[in-house]
């Protein structure tokens, strides 16, 4: 008998998981009635890095976004940047933009001798709303050290300067930065890199299963400050450094720096309803979801680790009160978005 999902299987190597091999994450529900659901795929990972749970298909293809922010950070340090405390995690962050990321950004890219202008990232809003707000009092304009990944972009521009590179193609895929970034991400997820594709901020963007990005969340997440190689040094230090500066990867109030000052976690979401987290313990969590929908992927991480017993049940749910899961009606609450796995 013919399998009816093979050829939607095979147009996933195309691109991502197929509906047919995908798995319900959460639901939406208004006054019981569940109005929306979530599919996707996730893998988890013991603290081991043995494979613990896998749900739906975790070997086809997906973009991880910006959940490949700390692999792309570890290019740059292995390249030869320095940075600690706040400029360190806002090299690997999403950040809202609040005046204080901005600040540092512009730190960072003082290192490199460069200015605003240098940046290749478009030019945002801050996706904060109170400093929206006031530079819109103010008549202000979006700029490219408010985009979210403004901070990933001043630390390629840094590595460039630390090597003399040239600092006006640092985007171009066969840039010798670009180069190196894509061997440190082969390294760290074990495969090789097939697929390339724009990032909404301009960079490269490396296709690859949730099982190889789960394998790269798990050795940086464990990743000790210690090691006798660099790259694990660098990747425990950066780690630290996201631990010790919630803020700065997202923003107060934003799901990653809610997880990360509750739990301790290493979080890192991407567009398109990608996340990758890692528990105290080692255990790690990479998962998308289908509709690419970013507003489960948090609790569905959650979730997953206190299902596999790295979190608390009771510390799980106390963070998930902390996010923007209400559904509500009326101006008020009437549902929940609610994980089911």
């Amino acid at each position: 008998m013919s399998d009816p999902h093979a050829s939607a299987r095979s147009s996933a190597r195309n691109g991502t998981i197929a509906v047919g091999d995908a798995v319900e994450l959460a639901v939406v529900e208004r006054s019981g009635f569940v109005e929306s659901r979530h599919a996707g795929a996730a893998i988890v990972l013991d603290a081991e890095g043995v494979v613990r749970l896998s749900l739906g298909d975790v070997e086809a293809p997906i973009l991880p976004r910006s959940s490949m922010k700390p692999l792309q950070a570890l290019g740059c340090l292995t390249a030869g940047v320095t940075l600690e405390g706040e400029q360190l995690a806002l090299s690997t962050a999403s950040h809202s933009g609040t005046d204080r990321h901005a600040a540092v950004v512009r730190e960072i890219l003082g290192r490199a001798g460069l200015g605003e202008d240098s940046l290749q990232c478009p030019p945002a809003w801050p996706g904060d709303t109170a400093t929206r707000d006031e530079l819109v009092r103010e008549l202000g304009q979006p700029e490219r050290v408010r985009m979210n990944c403004s901070g990933k972009h001043a630390t390629m521009l840094l590595a460039c300067t630390a090597n003399g590179w040239d600092p006006g193609s640092y985007l171009d895929p066969q840039h010798p930065l670009q180069v190196h970034i894509r061997e440190v991400i082969e390294r760290l997820t074990g495969t090789k890199v097939s697929t390339m594709a724009i990032d909404g901020c301009g960079a490269p963007v490396y296709a690859m299963s949730l099982t190889a990005l789960a394998r790269a969340a798990h050795r940086i997440g464990t990743a000790s400050e210690r090691s006798p190689f660099a790259l694990h040094r660098q990747a425990g230090a950066l780690v630290r450094a996201v631990r010790e500066n919630p803020w700065a990867i997202d923003g107060p109030g934003r799901p990653d720096t809610i997880a990360i000052e509750r739990l301790g976690v290493f979080a890192k979401g991407g567009a398109e309803g990608v996340m990758i987290m890692t528990a105290p313990d080692g255990t790690t969590v990479a998962l998308k979801t289908l509709d690419g929908s970013g507003r489960v992927a948090t609790a569905v991480a959650l979730s997953l680790l206190a299902r596999v017993g790295a979190l608390t049940a009771e510390d799980a749910a106390a963070t998930m009160a902390q996010l923007p899961l209400e559904v509500t009606g009326g101006g008020r609450e009437v549902g929940r978005i609610r994980p089911t796995v």
